[in-house]
């Protein structure tokens, strides 16, 4: 599963991406840099673009889970055995 954070700022949006084991700090599509940690990446990101005002914790971020299109119709259903 794809873990990331997300703020969006007037300045565009800001996101945290695991990518392996290192981290990437992204604004819009254009990489900021790879790191070991989220919190780095979070201190790299707020020392880059001061002007935009990032939360200094990630618990203020978004993490999104799962896709917001995603509907409870859209779980598997249980397979079922027959008998021979």
């Amino acid at each position: 599963m794809l873990t990331q954070y997300v703020f969006p700022s007037k300045l565009g949006l800001f996101r945290i991406v695991q990518h392996g084991r290192r981290w990437r700090a992204l604004h819009d599509r254009v990489e900021c840099g790879r790191h070991d940690s989220a919190e780095i990446a979070l201190a790299t990101l707020r020392n880059t673009w001061p002007q935009a005002r990032l939360p200094i914790s990630l618990d203020a971020w978004r993490c999104p889970s799962k896709p917001s299109f995603a509907r409870a119709s859209c779980t598997p259903l249980p397979r079922w055995c027959t008998a021979y």
